[in-house]
C-alpha cells in the first residue's frame, strides 16, 4: 500500500527545487488584495484563505497542480482581528520554516498574493472554532515533507479531520525528483472538496 502524505504543493516544489527558490529575485509589491466590507464582516473562524502567491515558486506550484491557488491558511480569531495560520516555507528572514500566524492583512498582501478565494466549511460552528484552535497548538511545528514536520494542506485537512470532519478530498499519486513517491492533497483537490463553498474570491489582476 502507498504510503499516505498529506502536502502543500509548495512543499513539493521547494523540496525538488532543494529550496532554491529563497533566493530568488524578492518580489516588492505593495498594497492588498481587496476585501468588501460585505465580505468581511461575514467572514468566520475555520475558513480557509487559499491564495495565488506572487513569489516565482507560486508559478511553478501552479504548473503541477494547474490550478488558480497554491497555498492555503485558516481564518482564526475575530471581526477586526482576523488572522491566518499556515505552514509555509520561510518567507521572511526573520523567522524559520514551519506553522505560523499572519494577519489576514499580511497574509492578502500583494507582497504575497496575487489573488485570494476563501471557503467555507460544511461544519457546526462548535467543529469550526475547534479546528481552528488546532492549527494554533500547531504554530512552531516545522515545514517537514516528511517526519515530525507539517505542510499547509496537511494543517488545515488534519485540523478538521481531528474534530470530526472529512472533508472528502481526493489525492494525487506523485513521483517527483527528491521527493518519495507518494499520494498527495494539491491545493486544487481541496478547493474540490464536496464540504466547502466559496465565500469570496477577488478578481484577476
Amino acid at each position: 500500500m502507498r504510503t499516505r502524505h498529506v502536502v502543500c504543493a509548495a512543499a513539493i516544489i521547494a523540496v525538488a527545487a532543494s529550496m532554491a527558490w529563497r533566493y530568488l529575485m524578492p518580489v516588492h509589491a505593495t498594497g492588498m488584495i481587496a476585501l468588501p466590507d460585505d465580505v468581511a464582516s461575514h467572514l468566520e473562524v475555520g475558513d480557509l484563505v487559499f491564495r495565488q502567491g506572487s513569489e516565482p515558486v507560486s508559478d511553478a506550484v501552479r504548473a503541477i497542480d494547474t490550478g488558480e491557488y497554491s497555498h492555503v491558511g485558516m481564518l482564526v480569531g475575530s471581526a477586526g482581528h482576523w488572522r491566518v495560520v499556515h505552514a509555509v516555507p520561510a518567507e521572511r528572514t526573520d523567522r524559520n520554516d514551519g506553522v505560523v500566524e499572519d494577519s489576514l492583512d499580511e497574509f492578502r498582501s500583494r507582497e504575497h498574493a496575487r489573488r485570494i478565494v476563501i471557503l467555507r466549511i460544511a461544519a457546526t460552528p462548535m467543529q469550526r472554532e475547534a479546528a481552528a484552535e488546532w492549527t494554533e497548538t500547531r504554530l512552531g511545528t516545522p515545514f517537514r515533507i516528511a517526519g515530525g514536520g507539517t505542510y499547509c494542506t496537511q494543517l488545515v485537512w488534519q485540523a478538521y479531520r481531528e474534530n470530526g470532519v472529512d472533508l472528502d478530498v481526493r489525492f494525487q499519486h506523485l513521483n517527483l525528483p527528491l521527493l518519495e513517491p507518494g499520494d498527495y492533497l494539491l491545493p486544487s483537490a481541496l478547493l474540490a472538496s464536496p464540504r466547502v463553498s466559496r465565500v469570496y474570491e477577488s478578481p484577476e489582476g
